[in-house]
């Protein structure tokens, strides 16, 4: 395949949704594209603004949080392995709202508890927090509203 025809097909799927570069450099590797090859498509993808780390990770942060309602220790390690810098997961983080994850870090605990059938305090405590913390939540916040 060549170099525009790669260049259309990565702009058509980045056209549809939002994806990093990391996610192109393997989409084009599989139709295969040398590292060069992917370097020119990935670096012209970037300049007519169809790939945005920035954008990605807001969109990411704002999606796994609302819909698959995880925590930001979750959704940071996904970044990290999607090979985000730093300051782009702190960037995406930030859109989640204090007040929400709070409720959202709740919900998951009540929800968790409802379903527990274990009578003895302290396993079902423990069986709670590695729910929570499983789902991405910061284990001082998962010991925080156990306590609350």
């Amino acid at each position: 395949m060549e170099t525009t025809d790669m260049y259309v097909r990565a702009a058509r799927l980045c056209s549809k949704s939002e994806h990093c570069t990391a996610q192109v450099r393997e989409k084009l590797f599989a139709w295969g594209a040398t590292a060069d090859e992917a370097d020119a498509v990935i670096s012209r993808l970037v300049e007519e603004r169809f790939i945005d780390n920035l954008r990605f990770a807001r969109a990411y942060c704002h999606d796994k949080f609302l819909y698959s309602h995880w925590g930001r220790v979750k959704i940071s390690q996904m970044l990290r392995h999607l090979r985000l810098c730093d300051e782009e997961i702190r960037e995406g983080l930030a859109v989640i709202p204090e007040e929400e994850y709070r409720q959202a870090l709740l919900d998951t605990l009540r929800q968790k508890d409802r379903t527990l059938h274990e009578t003895d305090a302290y396993r079902r405590r423990g069986k709670l927090i590695r729910h929570l913390l499983s789902r991405g939540f910061e284990m001082e916040l998962a010991v925080k509203a156990l306590d609350e």
